[in-house]
This record gives structure tokens, sequence and C-alpha cells, in this order.
């Protein structure tokens, strides 16, 4: 079994990114920590450290459980690592938040119909309608 395994290589493994690049640009663009501290990828990841990912607006912080250097199912990759329960908690205040913000429907829920979309570019373009 591995002891420790490159930041950029356990963040692949464990199906946070798509491809190891995609993961070595995170850790170089400042978006991991590991054990709070802003790393290279090259630094090694073990057994119980505390990493920090922002994928987008979300953040997440994991516990490892355990280490890989190989891409395996998604439920060996689940196996990695554990979610706090704050960071649960905030992602999930995040989604219901989006959910509530929904910006394509208006006042009754709908989305506006191929006639409403015209009207309003013809709005945007300073042009009358028939309203």
């Amino acid at each position: 079994m591995v002891e420790s395994v490159r930041i950029d290589k356990w963040l692949w493994a464990a199906r946070f990114f798509k491809t190891r690049s995609a993961a070595t640009e995170a850790v170089l663009g400042g978006r991991v920590r590991l054990n709070g501290e802003r790393v290279k990828p090259a630094k090694d990841v073990r057994t119980a450290d505390i990493v920090e990912v922002l994928l987008g607006e979300t953040r997440r912080t994991l516990i490892v459980r355990e280490v890989a250097a190989k891409r395996g199912s998604a439920r060996v990759a689940a196996a990695l690592y554990r979610e706090t329960a704050e960071s649960v908690d905030e992602r999930e205040q995040a989604a219901d938040q989006r959910r509530l913000s929904h910006r394509g429907a208006d006042a009754n829920g709908r989305r506006p119909t191929k006639r409403d979309r015209r009207q309003i570019e013809a709005l945007r373009r300073g042009h009358q309608t028939g309203w």
C-alpha cells in the first residue's frame, strides 16, 4: 500500500478533476490547500491530512482516509476521503440559494416562450413591439 502520493495525483484519483493536468492547474492556481497551506503539485498527501478544494464557487473541506496513485471507480474514489460536516452544510446552503435565485423564470415560474424572447430582444435593441 502507498503511504503518500502527490496532491495533484490524489485529486485526480479522488475524481475531483477529470484530468491530472486540470488538478495540477488548480493546485498552481491556489484553489487547493493542504493542512491550511497553499502547496505545489508535488506536495505529498498522507492519511489524515486536510485538503480544501475550491471547485467553482463551492469550497469542499476533506479529510484524507486513504491515498491512491491510480484512478479507480467512483466507489473507490469516494472511499479515499470524508467531507467535513461544516463543508456539507455550506454546500447544501449554497445549493439552496442557487435554487431560490433561479433567474430563468418569470414571476409565474415559467420560462419565456419564443414570442417572449423575441419581444425581449426587440426591447433590448430599442424597437417597439405590439405590446
